[in-house]
């Protein structure tokens, strides 16, 4: 039988483990700073478990870490790491330097299942949901680990979609016996899945991001096919039932099309749809994607439509495109790897 992985257990999670060895309640605290904290690399490192102890958790667990396979980095800093993941499929995550600013971009599922037609995950299928820790090894094992300003759960997948394995990696990066990160540090982001996105509000007090790409139902629905089960309208009614207070953030994400949602009929639709909502837009450039026919818009237009919205009172960014020469596109690279895996010759 394959062993279980201490690597990703709540403390909750450690103290069961602890009855099972007989060690005393307090050994999985220790344990948890061993595994967030101080970083080990194997069990036996547990210098101040009994040796009883060690060889216990030696025999039933693995430590449950893993290194990224591969690694592309571009011109401007930014790194994509490739980890393995289930059956011989991959995921990614981001690694974005910007000034004093050093953010990582990871994944919480193998593939997607919600189909949106501008991303490439999608086109992956939905393979299996990533471990809590699984997501927090993308933190753990990259060499710029311990630069990370910033997390963002914006990589591969929907956060939401994921949402037991996903509040549970919030928990050991914002524990005091885990990581101890600020959850101020995190943004989480959603299509807008009402039901999981009602308990990430009320169960963690990290920062939410909802992918729209456009104020228009009929629109949107083309984009992306959630529309036809939650409204962006339900989505947003949904956060003005909550009070967020002035730490925690609440943005938009907001794909340039060109010709398609870039018109000053969609800086109406948006002024009219987020009217008395605490927010922000980020408006991203479109990295294109092998067999679609949508473009990205100009940084000219990008820039008109950002002065737009400030006018209108709508705090909006334009963030700066990265990586555009590795693969910068959510599921551009796993899906070069899977394909060429799938191409090599079997003996």
């Amino acid at each position: 039988m394959a062993k279980d992985y201490l690597f990703g257990k709540t403390l909750t999670e450690l103290q069961n483990v602890v009855k099972e060895t007989g060690l005393s309640a307090f050994t999985a605290k220790q344990i948890a700073q061993w595994l967030y904290q101080k970083k080990i690399g194997s069990i036996d490192e547990m210098t101040n478990l009994s040796k009883k102890g060690r060889e216990y958790l030696t025999e039933n667990y693995e430590m449950g870490i893993q290194k990224p396979s591969k690694v592309q980095e571009s011109v401007d800093g930014t790194k994509k790491y490739l980890f393995p993941a289930h059956r011989n499929l991959y995921i990614e995550a981001a690694y974005i330097p910007e000034d004093d600013r050093k953010t990582l971009c990871v994944s919480s599922q193998v593939g997607c299942k919600m189909g949106c037609l501008f991303c490439m995950t999608g086109k992956q299928g939905f393979q299996s949901q990533l471990t809590a820790g699984e997501i927090i090894n993308q933190i753990r094992s990259i060499p710029e680990s311990d630069l990370l300003s910033n997390v963002v759960y914006m990589g591969m997948g929907d956060p939401l979609d994921n949402i037991e394995e996903v509040l549970k990696s919030l928990e050991i990066l914002t524990s005091e016996w885990g990581f101890a990160w600020s959850p101020r540090r995190i943004n989480v982001s959603t299509i807008g899945l009402i039901p999981a996105m009602r308990r990430f509000i009320e169960e963690s007090e990290a920062h939410l991001a909802i992918s729209m790409h456009s104020p228009f139902n009929e629109e949107r629905k083309k984009l992306m096919p959630v529309e036809q089960v939650y409204t962006i309208e339900q989505v947003i009614e949904t956060l003005r039932e909550y009070d967020f207070g002035r730490q925690r953030r609440i943005s938009f994400e907001y794909i340039m099309f060109k010709g398609i949602n870039d018109s000053p009929a969609h800086i109406k639709g948006l002024t009219k749809l987020l009217n008395g909502l605490r927010c922000r837009i980020n408006l991203i450039k479109f990295h294109p994607i092998p067999d679609s026919p949508m473009q990205g818009c100009t940084h000219e237009t990008m820039m008109w439509f950002s002065e737009q919205l400030n006018k209108k009172g709508i705090t909006t960014t334009v963030r700066r495109s990265r990586g555009e020469d590795i693969y910068a596109a959510c599921g551009l690279l796993s899906t070069k790897e899977l394909v060429k895996k799938q191409s090599e010759p079997e003996f």
